[in-house]
């Protein structure tokens, strides 16, 4: 046969799965309604686990595989088809049409917000961009914005969570999973660092730089060709600067902002040292209650999947049947678990789409644990 003719006999066999799938909808529409009408759940994982040892022992050992694959995806579209008829919803989907109608229709403008660091970090200019008129608490740690924020002392917190030549902030994702926190606003910050001194101090009389481990990171490049010249982290850029400014040394130098020059009476002996010039951090706004504001577009979730062969890929197979398309997946190690780890998400879907409440019922049956972590728009 010729190329042609082996493709009439794949679509009439096409044509004959369109046929048999159709009378598997209807049969599942009839399961649907049996179990609604019981209040049965949509997942039956040991009939699953049957029919698929089942069609793989027919399918035989050449296409086992492929046949566990083709029935894998079939059983998700089953389960989401039998869940849109149920009306299937979690407890996060009452959790989540709640802050909807609780929620304030607009973003406030003003706030006390905790950051991390001093006067002139990186965080401070983001919450700029999510407030019109700010207040700010400053805190030493991460984990301080958070406990701040917990507390009450705060209603927000402002951190950043990925930098675009960096790489994610990973503390912050395992902060994010200690604390039954929801991100509620998100922004970009275009990050130009510069090398600050002391008044007077030339290049070549630096012998120590101070700055956060993310910026030297981000400026790896220029400080691998400035040799002899140690590298010191400390918790914040600006913390940095501020040190700088306050040391008698003029052989030491900060890795930090042009507003912090400005702010600490110091020189900017370089700008824009960053490895690339499309520089950009993504810093999150975090609350200790669940907001959700109009136009929100953006979900980000984490989750644990059960530590064996398939599991990520049914979640993965859920996102594609419904069509939401997934913009970051991170994965973080388990403490306290051997080479087991926990799946970040950021997905693009507004609230409001049906498709959204679908996921949100179906997750916690295809999940060993599941925490939302908030639906939002990012200021850009």
């Amino acid at each position: 046969m010729n190329i042609e003719e082996l493709r009439t006999k794949i679509d009439g066999i096409d044509s004959q799965l369109v046929k048999l799938l159709r009378e598997r909808l209807e049969i599942a529409a009839s399961i649907a309604a049996y179990k609604k009408e019981r209040d049965l759940p949509v997942l039956d994982r040991s009939r699953e686990r049957e029919l698929l040892s089942k069609v793989a022992a027919q399918a035989g050992k050449e296409y086992e595989a492929e046949t566990r694959i083709f029935f894998n995806t079939l059983l998700g579209l089953s389960r989401s088809y039998q869940s849109k008829l149920m009306g299937s919803s979690s407890s996060y989907s009452e959790k989540i049409d709640a802050a909807i109608n609780s929620t304030e229709k607009i973003f406030p403008e003003s706030a006390l917000v905790a950051c991390q660091g001093v006067e002139g970090s990186y965080s401070q200019q983001a919450c700029e961009k999510l407030f019109a008129s700010p207040g700010f608490m400053f805190l030493n740690t991460w984990e301080g914005v958070f406990q701040a924020v917990n507390s009450g002392l705060c209603r927000y917190g402002v951190l950043p969570l990925e930098n675009s030549n960096a790489g994610s902030v990973n503390r912050i994702y395992d902060l994010l999973a200690m604390y039954n926190f929801s991100i509620v606003r998100s922004t970009r910050l275009q990050i130009n660092h510069s090398i600050l001194t002391k008044k007077g101090v030339k290049l070549e009389n630096i012998k120590e730089i101070y700055s956060h481990e993310q910026a030297i990171k981000q400026c790896s490049e220029l400080l691998q060709s400035m040799k002899n010249v140690k590298v010191h982290t400390c918790d914040n850029t600006a913390m940095a600067a501020k040190m700088v400014a306050e040391s008698d040394r003029k052989d030491i130098a900060a890795i930090s902002s042009k507003l912090c020059a400005e702010l600490y009476g110091l020189d900017v002996l370089k700008e824009a040292v960053q490895n690339s010039g499309n520089n950009y951090t993504r810093f999150i706004c975090i609350s200790k209650n669940l907001e959700i504001y109009p136009g929100a577009n953006k979900t980000s979730l984490m989750i644990v999947t059960s530590h064996k062969p398939g599991s990520l890929y049914n979640v993965l197979a859920k996102f594609y049947c419904l069509g939401i398309n997934i913009i970051k997946l991170e994965s973080r190690p388990l403490p306290d678990r051997d080479f087991e780890f926990m799946f970040y998400f950021d997905l693009e879907t507004s609230i409001y789409s049906p498709k959204f409440a679908e996921l949100m019922a179906e997750l916690d049956g295809l999940c060993e644990e599941f925490k939302y972590l908030g639906s939002y728009s990012e200021v850009i």
